[in-house]
């Protein structure tokens, strides 16, 4: 949690010094740490990106000293790369994960990436500032950034980091795909994110611009004009007479004359016919990313601007309840808990950002609460009281799925419950879309057989009738824990231990079987172990390397403190933790519940992405999912790598990844991890195997290495991956909605693993109209089929409201295959947002300064890269060895 700052119309001047501009010799616009396989040494979107917003982070941190810890000073950062994982140790303090703050640049990344994938941006020149469309292309930035503020003020932060990441794009493809550079600018363009601001001097289609070159490097083909102009690509539009191209392998203008190219996309002259360019213009698309993040800064403030962006260590609360009449000591233990968290960590910086509450019962659910405000949301949940209802079962699912629309990803959801769901057809659904939100869900389930008042049966229940829950527990990595209701109150005190950042300790095997020990490994860095126990126990012991064992009894014991409520157990380690493998003995009827949880910053995370070698942006696509029968890469980002058991200890290290099936827990296969830049940052990435890639299945994760002394390290990412059958792509063409508006959407669904006979199902929430074209797919192998929507928005949609679109690809009737998810999410425009998103038409333009920008002082640190240094003279000179740069005062 940041400080409250005093609101300000405008940043005062900055005052960041330029440590180092750490790049290579050559850089390059390429979307991600794929590309540079096709040219090493490059600088990617994502680097860019990345690091812009860790120098606006800096900015911040500087400004706005932490409550109760002494202020950062800039000379701790000179010489020294600049990393999350340290800005967030010397700001919230040593071992303060930055987990949420790197999956949130991730997401920008990402977004920013899939701009040169997504059929909807890939080929649009406008979205590019390619083929002279600099007009179009700034408007289209600016209106990116402006729905970039609209989703943010809404609360949709995952919308706003979309769209952050497709403004960044654009800017950063600017300095590359122009002559900016060519012209001998050595700043940003002063005009370029200022909507009121004309573009001048730009180049008509008449005027010549460049001239032929047969050869793959083309220094000496831009005919040396004062105009702006930009490269044009492909066949669309088609290339006017004496226009530059694009240039490289594939341009199919660029061998049509004048041939060659002036683009600076890469370190190789095969993709880039300027790569001699590239340092000049990676220095300038750094700098105006850097302009775009304080811009934002500047019309969020501070703490808009921290949760869009997750600059926090604190996680979110979010509690799903049953209303009916018989949860009200479920319901008085959820405002117990929450009034714990509040007032426990009010002011620090584990104050929960973000609060969501979702009730339910039968027939209703929802509506969803959502706050930064803590005391909103326990006045809120304190007029939440149980009456009414009362048979079984509920629409709990349905509100689940209110919830995770809400949620920020990365975050746990608690279910208060005493009721089976009565909408288990949506189990699948909640199940993909726990993956895809990354968030992890637990159930509080209080089933008690003696309590005949407040809960009525309309017909013999299936005591199958809980399976929907420990299907969407097992998907997320939660878990369903029964327990009484004189109880709940005590077991309900996992919420606020779940949101200690706490890791889930991996275990061999993952399910209890008779007989047989429960095997975990505890590293140096581990501590505050906490083991959870629960289901129809008999006995059960816990045993440390030595061959200490303590047992089920309550209190103290030689290795921990025991607490026991009901047939919930829960053992609290002492610290210093013993280091080595553990054994835990669990004797039950039934398949009992256990958890090993423990405090760590040394984390990891993860995500997926398609090899796109054949185009001239080659690449990673960004899914939420391996495709079956689609080459893979798993790409891992480890935190807290500056995590040490000891001083001066090495760097811990990873080697390999394990995938494990799910739920059984078989090994599948063990996978080599590669380092990507510099070790510092964490980055590893590996080739998914074809074997694991050729059957639809569930997996898990779990990344093996040592620390700095050679000793075991194991982590388990928090909840599995699935191999889904086919590939479904569902996007629009803006992620906003107005009312009485007709949307088009696009949707695409391809087979890589053999022939497909596909139902496709529909649905939105809440319930708009929506209609589709295409219900039916029969698939080839490689073969892809298209469709086209129609979502209608009623004149009555509630302002600033997510819209979630789901498409359902299934095998018919008794196919195997199991079914596919994509989800789009959308924002329903308030008509205040809606103007604002409008060109302004006038100097007092809400959400951009119109006048000319003054300039100031203002510094930039970047992250280090092997070999890497400022080569030629200063950008504007040096003040005691130390470069400084001119930035903006005011936008």
């Amino acid at each position: 949690m940041l400080p409250t700052e005093v609101p300000q119309s405008h940043p005062g001047p900055s005052a960041l010094l330029l440590l180092q501009l750490l790049l290579p010799p050559t850089s390059a616009f390429f979307p991600n740490i794929w590309s540079l396989l096709a040219a090493p040494g490059s600088i990617t979107h994502q680097d860019l990106t990345e690091e812009a917003a860790l120098n606006v982070t800096l900015q911040l941190f500087l400004e706005q000293p932490p409550p109760g810890r002494p202020p950062l000073r800039l000379e701790d950062f000179l010489g020294r790369t600049l990393l999350a994982d340290d800005l967030f140790a010397a700001y919230f303090g040593p071992g303060s994960p930055s987990r949420r703050f790197r999956a949130a640049l991730g997401e920008v990344s990402r977004a920013n990436a899939a701009q040169d994938f997504l059929p909807t941006s890939k080929n649009d020149p406008e979205l590019h500032f390619d083929a002279e469309r600099l007009g179009q292309g700034r408007a289209r930035l600016v209106g990116a950034l402006r729905e970039t503020l609209v989703a943010a003020r809404a609360l949709d932060h995952t919308l706003a980091r979309q769209r952050l990441g497709a403004a960044l794009h654009a800017l950063q493809d600017f300095y590359s795909h122009s002559n900016w550079v060519e012209l001998g600018e050595q700043q940003p363009h002063p005009h370029l994110l200022w909507p009121r601001q004309e573009l001048r001097s730009l180049a008509q289609v008449s005027d010549p611009t460049c001239s032929d070159c047969e050869e793959l490097s083309c220094p000496g083909n831009w005919l040396g004009f004062t105009l702006l102009t930009s490269g044009y690509f492909g066949t669309h539009p088609p290339k006017p007479p004496g226009k530059c191209s694009h240039g490289g392998h594939f341009d199919r203008s660029s061998s049509q004359p004048p041939r060659g190219g002036i683009n600076k996309d890469s370190t190789s002259p095969g993709f880039s016919p300027h790569h001699m360019l590239h340092l000049q213009a990676a220095k300038l698309a750094l700098l105006a990313s850097i302009q775009a993040f304080s811009l934002l800064r500047s019309r969020l403030g501070d703490r808009d601007f921290s949760r869009l962006l997750d600059i926090t260590p604190a996680s979110s609360l979010s509690f799903v309840l049953d209303t009916t009449g018989s949860m009200g000591e479920e319901i008085n233990a959820a405002k117990i808990q929450a009034r714990h968290i509040v007032e426990q960590r009010r002011g620090s910086p584990m104050e929960p950002v973000h609060y969501v509450l979702v009730p339910f019962h039968d027939p209703g659910f929802g509506p969803v609460f959502t706050t930064s405000d803590p005391d909103s949301f326990w006045q809120q949940l304190n007029e939440i009281h149980a009456l009414g209802g009362g048979d079984e079962p509920e629409m709990c699912l349905s509100a689940l799925q209110l919830a995770l629309l809400h949620t920020p990803p990365l975050s746990d959801i608690f279910v208060f419950t005493d009721a089976s769901p009565k909408d288990a057809f949506l189990t699948n659904q909640v199940e993909s879309l726990t993956q895809e939100r990354r968030c992890r869900v637990t159930f509080l389930v209080t089933e008690d057989p003696s309590r005949v008042q407040g809960r009525a049966r309309r017909e013999v229940l299936s005591p199958l009738r809980f399976e929907p829950y420990k299907a969407v527990a097992l998907a997320s990595g939660g878990e369903v824990i029964f327990t009484k209701n004189r109880h709940i109150q005590d077991v309900a005190t996992i919420v606020g231990e779940s949101m200690a950042a706490l890791v889930t300790l991996p275990l061999d095997p993952p399910v209890v079987l008779p007989g047989q020990p429960l095997v975990f490994s505890v590293d140096g860095l581990l501590q505050r172990i906490t083991v959870r126990i629960h289901g129809d126990i008999s006995s059960f012991w816990i045993k440390n390397p030595a061959g200490v064992s303590q047992g089920q009894e309550e209190g103290m014991g030689p290795l921990g403190h025991t607490r026991r409520f009901g047939q919930f157990w829960m053992v609290t380690m002492d610290d210093p933790l013993q280091t080595g493998t553990w054994e835990i003995q669990v004797t039950a009827e039934g398949t009992p519940g256990v958890r090993v949880q423990a405090q760590t910053s040394l984390d990891f995370l993860f995500h997926f992405g398609i090899p796109m070698e054949d185009g001239p942006h080659p690449g990673l696509y960004p899914v939420t999912q391996p495709v079956a029968g689609l080459q893979t890469q798993l790409l891992v980002e480890v935190t807290g790598l500056g995590s040490r058991a000891s001083p001066g200890d090495p760097q811990p290290h990873f080697s390999h990844v394990i995938l494990r099936g799910v739920p059984e827990g078989a090994e599948l296969g063990q996978v080599p991890l590669e380092p990507v830049g510099p070790p510092e940052r964490g980055l590893l990435a590996a080739s998914l195997p074809a074997t694991l890639l050729s059957t639809p299945r569930p997996f898990s994760l779990e990344l093996i290495g040592q620390d700095g002394v050679g000793r075991r390290l194991h982590r388990a990412a928090p909840q599995p991956s699935t191999v889904v059958p086919v590939l479904l792509e569902l996007t629009s063409p803006s992620g906003f909605l107005a009312p009485g508006s007709k949307v088009p959407l696009s949707l695409r669904v391809a087979s890589f693993s053999g022939p497909q006979d596909l139902d496709l199902r529909t649905s939105v929430n809440p319930s708009f109209s929506l209609t589709s074209n295409l219900s039916r797919a029969h698939l080839e192998l490689n073969e892809s089929a298209w469709g086209r929507l129609w979502l209608e928005v009623p004149d009555s949609a509630p302002p600033d409201s997510v819209v979630m679109v789901t498409v359902t690809a299934a095998g018919r009737e008794a196919s195997p295959v199991p079914p596919t998810h994509a989800f789009l999410r959308l924002l329903v425009l308030a008509p205040a947002r809606q103007d604002q998103l409008a060109a302004p038409t006038h100097s007092h333009d809400p959400i951009f300064t119109t006048a000319t920008p003054a300039f100031c002082p203002f510094t930039m640190v970047t992250q280090g890269r092997a070999g890497a240094g400022l080569s030629g003279s200063p950008w504007w000179g040096t003040i005691g060895g130390v470069l400084l740069l001119l930035g903006l005062d005011s936008w």
